[in-house]
């Protein structure tokens, strides 16, 4: 028998899903957390960072006016959408390595050809170890959250997590 860690209900060996509570039972086999940052991150969701709306434009608008309203807004990324679904994210990071010296220059070009096209999105239930884990594996600052059809909800940031950790490591 499987004990799920979200409800501790016993549930047969070999099931993906808690017959309970239905939550993953993938990671059972990992050891058991030994302190409350550890066991936040295995069980807590994305959903409780509170993923904060994005500034979404279109893949037309000139990646002028992007970095305008990005320094205006003071906002590290904006998420580029032609409807519900993301097509791509433009960061900071794209801005200083696609555009660099020669921002000026591009200014007039659309953002879809400076954006990092397709990409990664989390699910409001992941839990919040799998973020760390996507966003230390891509190098990335900033993750687009996405409904169950991929539409977007909102976005959270490297310091989304690093004040969730903060809280969990001062909580009392």
């Amino acid at each position: 028998m499987i004990v799920c860690p979200f409800c501790n209900t016993e549930n047969f060996e070999g099931v993906d899903l808690c017959d309970d509570c239905g939550q993953p039972l993938c990671d059972t086999a990992l050891p058991p957390p030994s302190n409350e940052v550890e066991k936040g991150l295995l069980q807590d969701r994305v959903s409780v960072l509170s993923p904060k709306p994005p500034l979404t434009v279109k893949p037309s608008t000139p990646v002028a006016d992007v970095l305008k309203l990005m320094v205006e807004q003071k906002i590290g990324c904006v998420v580029v959408t032609d409807g519900p679904k993301p097509l791509g994210i433009f960061s900071e990071r794209d801005a200083l390595r696609k555009l660099n010296v020669n921002a000026v220059a591009f200014g007039s070009q659309p953002v879809s050809n400076f954006m990092t096209p397709n990409p990664q999105t989390l699910v409001a239930n992941a839990k919040i170890a799998y973020a760390v884990q996507r966003m230390d594996l891509g190098g990335y600052r900033h993750l687009p959250v996405v409904g169950d059809h991929g539409e977007l909800l909102g976005i959270i940031s490297a310091r989304d997590i690093i004040n969730y950790l903060t809280a969990k490591m001062t909580a009392k």
